[in-house]
């Protein structure tokens, strides 16, 4: 792989910000998503899933709780009003009210030595929170061994110190991370384990109830769970809803690019959530029998069942 330098600063005009306010905004989100929001403290991030009542993903989200009565939640621009709408059918008697904040807030990320130059901490384990100010600042997933981390500010304020850094540098090190962040075209795809979001933070299986909740648990306890996402990078452009294949097979698909970005050095960086079974096979390719061929890299974390 060519050495690239991920450095700098961009903004992050594909993602947006759903808020919700009020006294029983913790409660009701912790009653809607899969991760655990009513002990979610100012200095900590939460991954999390919106799924169907048979566990699949609608949405996923970044989530803070800047204070008490407002948590933040930074999703894909793409699915956020459809997002936005679903939740708020829950509302009903509960005081909260929920918005669509992306005009007010504004996202960056930095990676590399832009972290320590805005008093960042580099070393910071995924899902920390720097209160600093009216800024937030949460530590992602590196991509590659360099730190990345998500700024949150309003908007119209000085955005944070750094090179700026390409944007196509940034999607690129999205799919390093390991870490899938649901779009349109798989809407309804997955059950949270086939990206493997219990592995990374996702998913939390001891607290109450919410939408899937009973079909997500069965997944991790009984055994069924048949796709896990890996990492890929694949000899020419594909784009995320491609089905995959493998050798022997070209009638059945046995997988899905759930995100996907041009690499650098030329190819595609790819995430798929993939049968078990297929991986064993080898001879992977995207769209057909004979599309661009996936080579498998290592995850950038260990998953669940292997720690």
């Amino acid at each position: 792989m060519t050495e690239v330098v991920l450095n700098g600063v961009t903004a992050l005009p594909h993602l947006g910000v759903i808020q919700a306010v009020g006294p029983d905004a913790a409660n009701f989100l912790h009653g809607q998503l899969t991760q655990d929001f009513a002990l979610l403290d100012a200095h900590e991030a939460r991954l999390a899933a919106l799924c169907t009542a048979k566990g699949r993903m609608i949405a996923s989200f970044v989530g803070i709780r800047p204070e008490p009565d407002r948590i933040l939640l930074v999703i894909g621009r793409d699915i956020l009003a459809a997002t936005l709408k679903k939740l708020s059918m829950y509302v009903l008697r509960a005081k909260v009210k929920l918005g669509d904040a992306s005009a007010e807030i504004g996202l960056h990320g930095l990676a590399g030595t832009a972290l320590a130059a805005n008093g960042l901490d580099p070393a910071a384990a995924p899902g920390r929170v720097l209160n600093l100010g009216a800024a937030h600042a949460v530590s992602l997933y590196p991509s590659d061994g360099v730190p990345r981390a998500l700024w949150i500010a309003p908007a119209g304020g000085e955005p944070p110190q750094g090179a700026a850094l390409d944007p196509a540098l940034w999607a690129w090190s999205e799919v390093r991370s390991g870490i899938v962040t649901l779009s349109t075209p798989v809407v309804e795809a997955f059950v949270p384990q086939m990206l493997n979001y219990e592995s990374v933070g996702g998913v939390n299986f001891k607290k109450g109830c919410y939408p899937g909740q009973e079909i997500v648990a069965r997944s991790q306890f009984r055994g069924t769970l048949k796709r896990r996402t890996c990492l890929v990078q694949a000899e020419a452009q594909v784009a995320v809803g491609d089905e995959v294949f493998a050798a022997g097979d070209a009638e059945q698909p046995v997988g899905t690019v759930a995100q996907a970005a041009p690499a650098p050095g030329g190819g595609w960086a790819a995430l798929i959530s993939i049968q078990i079974a297929a991986l064993d096979q080898g001879g992977l390719h995207a769209r057909s029998a004979d599309g661009p061929a996936l080579t498998v890299e290592p995850l950038p974390y260990p998953l669940l069942e292997d720690i």
